[in-house]
């Protein structure tokens, strides 16, 4: 008798599959580019597997045996407002599916919470490696590390050369203020899950509202750009860009400074931060800055306050995630070193505002 899979928290398998079954009959049986994997063997019980290495939004891989596919849906209890829209990764990656940004095919949206508690989403399943620690990446040789690093500047460059009317995203954000919004909604987030003391932190957000750059012309923005969010195959190309959560029309350097930041961060707080941009051969800051530069003819050489505020953005995120793990509502393995990076990030910020 085949054993009967358990459900792993935030997933209902039998509500799931009931609903699947009613919206999308026969979805998780080899339809679709990147599941078939397995056919012919015929559908056995769900399964899900939650996924290692995400800090947010929940990601699962559903199989029946015969196939697979990715449900998202956003983490248990404590629940920032904004901070976890399902239907803005939907209609992103929808939009982005015919343009030379690579993105998983979507295929079901669940705005409602009947199901899973929570609103959710399917997307097809993509094969590919998220690199996250150096040393596998290392493995490769450092001529197609840097090549790899240089093919992830170069789809960020893409991304931001993509007319948003012309994908039906002219509405997905509001331009005029952006930096300012932003700086804003961030605060908001960092006071929602304060749960103790950060002078830092709090020196370093009066630092950028004091210093507000003038943004370049808007694009569409990815939000949280960097290597363990792409998903490469074995010939080293980007077959996926993920993580859409907290996507928009806005200032397209934010998304460089965020990439810098993680660039020059690489590996702090013992992994917290992913290592793989240390492995040798991946571009630097410097050359990271001025590949942009070459591809999109946007001048970035003073990211000062954008990095600064990529700094402060993902302490918010950590302050959340420390938040959570406090409730005993974060899965996923290494968020009891989550509380470490905030202080970390609040330095690292000054230091490079010079505040």
């Amino acid at each position: 008798m085949a054993e009967t899979p358990v459900d792993p928290p935030g997933l209902d398998l039998a509500r799931l599959r009931a609903h699947l079954d009613r919206e999308l009959p026969g979805i998780l049986q080899g339809q679709g580019q990147g599941q078939g994997q397995g056919e012919g063997q015929g559908r056995g019980p769900l399964r899900a597997d939650l996924i290692e290495g995400g800090r947010s939004n929940l990601t699962y891989v559903l199989s029946d045996g015969a196939s697979r596919a990715v449900l998202r849906r956003p983490p248990l209890g404590h629940v920032l407002a904004t901070a976890h829209d399902m239907g803005r990764e939907y209609r992103v990656m929808t939009a982005l599916r015919d343009t030379g940004v690579p993105v998983p095919r979507t295929l079901l949206l669940d705005p409602d919470t009947d199901t899973l508690g929570a609103p959710w989403y399917l997307m097809e399943y993509v094969p590919g490696t998220a690199h996250r620690d150096a040393a596998p990446l290392a493995a490769l040789g450092e001529q197609r590390v840097h090549a790899l690093g240089r093919r992830l500047v170069d789809t960020l460059a893409t991304l931001h050369g993509i007319d948003p009317a012309a994908v039906g995203l002219a509405d997905f954000g509001r331009p005029e203020g952006y930096l300012e919004r932003q700086l804003r909604r961030w605060s908001k987030q960092l006071e929602a899950s304060r749960s103790r003391d950060l002078p830092d932190l709090d020196r370093l957000r009066a630092g950028l509202a004091e210093r507000l750059p003038v943004s370049p012309a808007p694009a569409l923005v990815h939000g949280d750009y960097r290597l363990d969010n792409v998903l490469v195959d074995a010939d080293d190309t980007i077959a996926a860009v993920l993580d859409w959560e907290m996507s928009t029309l806005g200032d397209p350097l934010t998304d460089v400074g965020l990439l810098v930041m993680y660039t020059e961060l690489a590996g702090v707080g013992g992994g917290i931060i992913p290592s793989a941009m240390t492995a040798p051969g991946f571009p630097k800051p410097d050359e990271i800055v001025s590949s942009y530069a070459d591809a999109t003819g946007r001048r970035a050489e003073d990211l000062d306050w954008y990095v600064a505020f990529a700094s402060f953005k993902l302490a918010a995120v950590a302050e959340g995630i420390h938040f959570r793990f406090r409730q005993g509502r974060t899965l996923g393995a290494g968020f009891e070193r989550a509380g470490e990076m905030a202080p970390i990030l609040a330095r690292h910020g000054l230091s490079t505002l010079k505040a």
